[in-house]
């Protein structure tokens, strides 16, 4: 099985694997593979569970070659061997990913992939023209083809694999801040996003990138924070601007706002005692996206801690993920439900 996940962070992917009983066995820039072991079958629940995993290759297969027309011949034999009782009606993807940090890899991919495609219409060339390179949007598995490029000579494949819902997000003109790319993306891995007429606190809201992504969704919006707004967020209809600390605010007595969002540049122990414990404490909102900040602290002994039955998120929240996010920095992502 192969993990992939952003360059950079492979070692924290092979730290937090041991916690659903996988075994890390080798790994690259971006990717982090588990020997086959026995009895070594995570559950869906294990593999969603996962927050630096953007995608998990189940079953994969090692293949190696020295050009692109051998690379791309084992991929239609791995295709067409796997897909021989298969019955194709609708789009399947076809999607190709590299590991980082190798100039040139990307050609080389591309090359690999339309020679298999040429080889592939050849022998199916109905089936070839459903194959699609979109990306599956949210969350779960998903059965196609999956090609990683480890290096210019070895790939791995794979017919299914098991996406955590992160993916590069088109940036938008009027928004004020590179962070509006991690709330938009957060709306996939939770499954849902603000609809127009719903309520939405955003603590530390400024310049408001968060803001900007609620309102242009027709929610009524409350931005707290002492800096100012710019951008789109700057005099939104949908958008009061309340200069306030976040640790401070809450809502009226017996108001609940139907969304929580929370970028904060503060220690995430923090974070989580002062203004997450109250806030599902209280239930004070329906539904939450909160960003912690890792930096300075061990990511892995902090998801720990998340995670045990004893913590807020568990006794305060269904639904929860927590996901490294592909716009997200020394950072992760935690999305969920107040439970009732």
């Amino acid at each position: 099985m192969l993990f992939r996940c952003q360059p950079g962070f492979e070692s924290w992917l092979a730290q937090e694997l041991p916690q659903i009983a996988l075994l890390p066995a080798e790994k690259g820039e971006g990717w982090v593979r588990v020997a086959a072991q026995a009895g070594a079958s995570p559950t869906p629940e294990g593999l969603d569970a996962l927050c630096f995993s953007h995608a998990a290759y189940l079953e994969e297969v090692e293949i190696t070659g020295d050009s692109v027309n051998a690379l791309a011949e084992k991929i239609l034999e791995f295709f067409l061997t796997s897909a021989r009782t298969e019955r194709f009606e609708s789009e399947w993807p076809w999607l190709v990913d590299t590991a980082g940090g190798q100039e040139g890899l990307g050609r080389r991919a591309d090359a690999v992939t339309r020679a298999a495609m040429e080889l592939l219409k050849k022998r199916m060339a109905r089936v070839a023209k459903l194959a699609t390179d979109q990306r599956p949007k949210g969350v779960g598995e998903s059965r196609g083809l999956f090609v990683y490029f480890a290096d210019f000579r070895r790939l791995f494949l794979s017919r299914r694999c098991v996406f955590g819902g992160q993916r590069r997000m088109a940036d938008d003109p009027l928004a004020p801040s590179r962070s509006y790319l991690k709330l938009e993306e957060a709306y996939g891995v939770m499954g849902r996003e603000p609809v127009p007429g719903e309520t939405v606190a955003d603590l530390g809201a400024a310049p408001g990138g968060w803001s900007y992504s609620a309102a242009k969704r027709g929610a009524r919006v409350v931005a707290v924070d002492n800096g100012p707004l710019k951008g789109g967020a700057l005099n939104h209809p949908l958008i009061e601007h309340r200069t306030d600390d976040a640790f401070r605010f809450s809502p009226a007595a017996g108001q609940v706002y139907d969304w929580m969002l929370c970028d904060l540049v503060e220690e995430p122990h923090h974070v989580m005692r002062n203004l997450i414990e109250p806030w599902l404490a209280q239930k004070w909102c329906r539904r939450f996206v909160v960003i912690l900040k890792f930096g300075r602290v061990n990511p892995v002994e902090l998801l720990r801690e998340l995670n045990a039955p004893g913590s807020v998120i568990r006794q305060r929240a269904r639904g929860v993920r927590i996901r490294h996010l592909f716009h997200d920095r020394e950072e992760f992502t935690i999305v969920g439900e107040v439970a009732s």
